[in-house]
């Protein structure tokens, strides 16, 4: 028997026979024929260069195990990267409790066998809520992108305008998802997006930019707080007062985590607010899927613009017992198909569940107390990276658990420095220098609560080796 007769042993239709079977029930003599509106130009012209088909499991494991192996990690590695995935702890019981078959399932049910897990979803909306002082929380979807690219699109929705404001220090990342959902010129319905400049100074939004900017076209005022490169937006109330008096919308982004020390968007005129999961006892991972969460005022102009699924809690015909179950489900996809609201995307909602454990677990004061650490670590670390000759701190004591530190006066480039702190075990922060020009040679650094004061002083001791 040769290599071509073996059956693939994840892939069923790989059987002898199994092709020439279901071309013959089509009628086509190749597969080719299937293909046929493909334009010929589009058509790869010279084979893949794949290596052999492995033949068991075991060799496959074996295969996969070598090639993790070339992979570091934030286990034996120690690690300042952020930017979008933060290194938070996750309690244990976090992952005991998304591990459970009734949660993990990716079947839906009924309301009456999907109780248990609607509770547990409504209780992630209702805690992250209290977080952001606003009513309503949609379940998650898939990326804090995704959840930006859908909130302004909601708010060309409600305003009837097709302008947004974002910053120009903005996540690339991010900005090109939002780009994407807000569609390239020349598509219906597309969405202009319009950046504000930053304060030099500070690295806030620029205010007269704003407001210079701001008119009866503006669908909506995006910005972050804490921001992408860890700056907090202390005019956060000015911004959305601005935007209201010219009809527009305030969608403003927040990481969750900050909560417990910052106030909630939803004391300062927010309208709409996005997020991550991922610091809500989500672990790191290669790739999307961490998840991005919006909320909104219980108020009918937002909660009929919803493009996902809304858990709620209703009384039941039994007196004193309750329900949970989705609310407003016709107008997303799922209920409404291409006449939804929006595509209601990829779900993450088992990590609503951890997000539902890791706050209760909390609680208001634990969240203060985490904020309160996270605060003073980092803070500690950049004084003290400050301190090295030739390293600068780019807007001290302005930021959260981020902030940009500059190399310039070393002479040596973030990635000459960065690799050797690699060699050293130690991940540096991300590079930054290609994304802003002004800022040089600059990376964000990310302290969190994981962090310990050995850990930055070893941190700021190898540092002061490589650039000295």
């Amino acid at each position: 028997m040769t290599e071509r007769d073996l059956s693939h042993p994840w892939m069923a239709n790989s059987a002898p026979g199994a092709l020439k079977a279901m071309m013959d029930e089509i009628g086509v003599s190749s597969p080719r024929e299937v293909f046929q509106q493909i334009p010929e130009d589009h058509f790869r012209t010279t084979p893949l260069d794949l290596p052999p088909q492995l033949s068991s499991e075991l060799a496959l494991r074996r295969d996969l195990v070598g090639k993790l192996k070339k992979n570091g990690d934030c286990e034996t590695n120690l690690s300042f990267l952020g930017a979008g995935v933060w290194q938070h702890h996750v309690p244990a019981v976090v992952d005991e409790i998304v591990g459970r078959t009734e949660f993990a399932t990716n079947v839906w049910g009924s309301y009456q066998s999907d109780h248990g897990r609607n509770q547990a979803w409504f209780e992630f909306s209702s805690q992250l809520g209290a977080l952001l002082n606003l009513e309503v929380v949609q379940l998650p979807v898939y990326s804090w992108g995704c959840a930006i690219g859908h909130a302004i699109r909601m708010a060309a929705r409600i305003t009837g305008r097709s302008k947004v404001l974002l910053p120009r220090l903005s996540d690339p990342e991010r900005l090109s998802v939002i780009r994407t959902y807000c569609k390239p010129e020349g598509m219906a319905g597309r969405i202009e997006i319009v950046l504000v400049d930053a304060d030099p100074t500070s690295g806030r939004m620029d205010l007269n930019d704003l407001k210079s900017k701001l008119g009866s076209d503006i669908a909506a005022v995006y910005f972050e707080n804490p921001a992408y490169l860890g700056t907090i937006e202390t005019e956060a109330a000015e911004i959305a007062q601005a935007a209201r008096a010219v009809g527009a919308e305030t969608i403003v982004g927040v990481d969750p985590i900050s909560l417990g020390v910052m106030t909630a968007p939803g004391d300062y005129g927010a309208d709409i607010v996005t997020g991550p999961v991922q610091p809500l006892g989500v672990h790191m991972q290669c790739g999307g899927g961490a998840g991005g969460w919006i909320a909104s005022r219980d108020e009918e102009t937002y909660v009929t613009q919803y493009n996902g699924f809304l858990v709620s809690i209703v009384e039941t015909i039994q007196e004193g017992q309750h329900a949970f179950g989705l609310a407003c489900p016709h107008q997303n996809s799922y209920g409404m198909r291409e006449n939804g609201n929006d595509w209601t995307g990829n779900s993450t909602y088992l990590w609503a569940i951890a997000g539902a454990v890791y706050m209760s677990l909390l609680g208001p004061q634990g969240f203060q107390e985490v904020g309160t650490l996270i605060v003073s670590k980092a803070r500690y670390a950049a004084k003290k990276l400050d301190a090295i000759p030739g390293v600068k701190i780019v807007w001290p004591d302005t930021t959260f658990k981020e902030f940009v530190v500059n190399f310039d006066d070393t002479g040596k480039s973030v990635a000459e420095i960065n690799d050797a702190l690699r060699g050293q075990g130690i991940f540096g922060g991300k590079d930054i220098s290609g994304e802003v020009e002004s800022l040089g040679q600059s990376a964000l650094y990310c302290v969190t609560e994981i962090h310990s004061a050995d850990d930055i002083d070893r941190l700021v001791d190898t540092l002061k080796e490589i650039v000295q």
